[in-house]
């Protein structure tokens, strides 16, 4: 009887930030290996905001706008599942990709629970103190709620 593999879980976004961590985990965790000896299976979640978080206290005008605000949620999502399909493709064959509507933070801490997964992976997006402060920090988050091990992938300062 085959034991299962521990489970990876690559929180992504539309972001560079986000490409480059499911790019320097493929590289590390999974393109060396032949699929049979690659240690994790790999879950990739995407949070799709919800409607009526991108409009925010709506106005009478709410009503009309919400199905326009959906569908171009539902394409940018195709977008990143398209891309990180297309990153991980040449290294895994069985992968899972989730998209999620809700808060970027609770989505990932959820699916964390949901696979039992024994890492999480995310990319940092290099905010400063006060930039941190307002928008807060899923990688920050996952790691002090997350019930796993918690990689922050951070993407090297190009020089100018």
């Amino acid at each position: 009887m085959a034991t299962e593999k521990p489970i990876m879980i690559v929180g992504i976004d539309e972001s560079e930030h986000s490409f480059y961590a499911l790019q320097w985990t493929m590289d590390r965790f999974f393109t060396p290996f032949p699929e049979e000896q690659q240690p994790y299976k790999l879950i990739i979640v995407h949070s799709k905001p919800a409607p009526s978080s991108v409009i925010g206290l709506a106005g009478p005008g709410a009503a009309e706008v919400l199905p326009f605000v959906e569908m171009d949620l539902k394409r940018a999502a195709t977008r990143v599942v398209d891309k990180a399909k297309e990153i991980t493709s040449k290294a895994v064959k069985d992968v899972t990709v989730d998209v999620v509507e809700g808060d970027a933070r609770n989505v990932l801490c959820d699916a964390v629970d949901r696979h039992h997964a024994t890492v999480l992976i995310v990319g940092s997006h290099g905010y400063g103190a006060l930039k941190r402060a307002v928008l807060g920090s899923v990688s920050d988050y996952c790691a002090h709620h997350a019930h796993c091990n918690v990689m922050i992938v951070k993407q090297p300062k190009t020089k100018h």
